[in-house]
């Protein structure tokens, strides 16, 4: 009787684990993220969040942020990023930066360390893990929105559907 009852409790547990991540949902991420940049996670993002020495900067494209992106972060683009964009951040800053799954974000991280920042960190499977994992997204409102832009079809398979609405729209 207690094994039944245990093997319960795991299933449900464990039900609720992959539902914040997706089948192939790390699979994806390993075959993007080479780990030039360290990797940081949601939760630890989430608990340093309103911190005044944390700057969270996202690389995905103007449409993307519109639509969905973390609070307190602020838009920085990937193609057409500019060193400026970080002239004001202090170099003793933390900086956490995310994009999709954290690709593009490793690249403009790998370009932000060579400018003298030491404490970049890539997000670890940027929005789509943060909005997995049931962490707030606002919209260019900053109003909270479940909606996160699944980049194309593929890609928004990712998401977990019952936290997120898709929008395709890429």
């Amino acid at each position: 009787m207690k094994i039944l009852l245990l093997f319960k409790v795991l299933l449900i547990g464990g039900t609720s684990i992959f539902a914040q991540n997706p089948s192939a949902f790390d699979t994806e991420c390993e075959k993007y993220i080479s780990g030039t940049v360290p990797l940081a996670y949601s939760t630890e993002l989430y608990r340093t969040i309103n911190s005044p020495s944390v700057t969270i900067l996202d690389a995905r494209e103007e449409k993307e942020y519109e639509v969905s992106h973390l609070p307190k972060s602020q838009y920085i683009g990937f193609y057409n990023f500019d060193s400026k964009s970080v002239s004001l951040i202090k170099k003793t800053d933390t900086i956490y930066i995310y994009c999709s799954i954290g690709f593009r974000s490793e690249k403009i991280g790998e370009r932000i360390q060579k400018m003298g920042f030491n404490n970049v960190f890539n997000l670890y499977g940027g929005i789509f893990n943060w909005a997995n994992s049931g962490y707030k997204v606002v919209d260019k409102n900053n109003k909270q929105t479940k909606e996160v832009h699944g980049y194309n079809k593929e890609w928004s398979k990712l998401l977990n559907e019952k936290r997120c609405f898709i929008n395709l729209d890429n």
